[in-house]
């Protein structure tokens, strides 16, 4: 894969709280989102032309949606989404289990990426597996920068969750949406606002190098449970 601005990384939630109508608007959402012309302008807007994206479904089982995909339009990774099951078999929410998946792909980017950035969402706290602020810590250290979507339909205090647990790293941020009726126009606008930062920190930072150097290792595929 040639060089890319961004890498990012979509760990969505697919646990029991998610059911089948809310994981449609969910995914038919974020598809919406990467055809909008901003969030393509944005994407054609770095020194590269081209962000690399992936997705990941997590619950307690985690399973790769969309494997890495080279975005200069993002219209075949939009069409990727809207064509990917519902893999796992739902279960608890393991939300730091999912973010070690994501980062683990992360660490499996096909190229070279100015930035990492895992976009956690998601509409509940952790009731299984590991802990997510250990495993933040894991990913900052790494170079990562973890954003997330709260979705507040089951937990109105979620959000506060998400920013003492989740997110992390250099220009991290979480937003919230009352309910997945919501979530396409929450996640175009987070959309735009993770790739429009790796824009200014690529402006504001030009020949720096990449976000994990040779630094700490991101956790393999074998670290964290199939």
């Amino acid at each position: 894969m040639n060089p890319v601005d961004l890498a990012l990384c979509l760990a969505i939630d697919v646990s029991d709280s998610v059911d089948f109508d809310e994981f449609a608007l969910m995914i038919g959402g974020l598809a919406a989102a990467f055809r909008a012309p901003d969030v393509q302008a944005a994407i054609a807007g770095g020194r590269a032309g081209a962000i690399a994206a992936s997705a990941i479904f997590w619950a307690e089982a985690q399973e790769v949606a969309v494997p890495w995909m080279r975005l200069g339009d993002a219209n075949a990774f939009a069409d990727a989404l809207d064509a990917a099951p519902r893999i796992p078999r739902g279960g608890a929410t393991a939300l730091g289990d999912g973010m070690v998946a994501g980062l683990a792909m992360l660490g499996r980017v096909p190229g070279r990426a100015e930035r990492l950035v895992l976009d956690v969402s998601g509409d509940g706290r952790a009731n299984r597996g590991r802990a997510p602020g250990a495993v933040r810590d894991i990913g900052v250290a790494a170079g990562v920068t973890i954003n997330a979507l709260a979705v507040l339909n089951e937990e109105p205090d979620l959000l506060a969750h998400y920013q003492s647990e989740v997110i992390g790293g250099p220009g991290n941020f979480a937003l919230s949406c009352a309910d997945y009726a919501d979530f396409a126009d929450a996640i175009r606008l987070k959309l735009l606002r993770e790739i429009r930062g790796a824009l200014v920190a690529d402006r504001a930072n030009a020949g720096a190098s990449t976000a994990n150097r040779q630094g700490v290792p991101l956790p393999s595929a074998a670290s964290h449970p199939a």
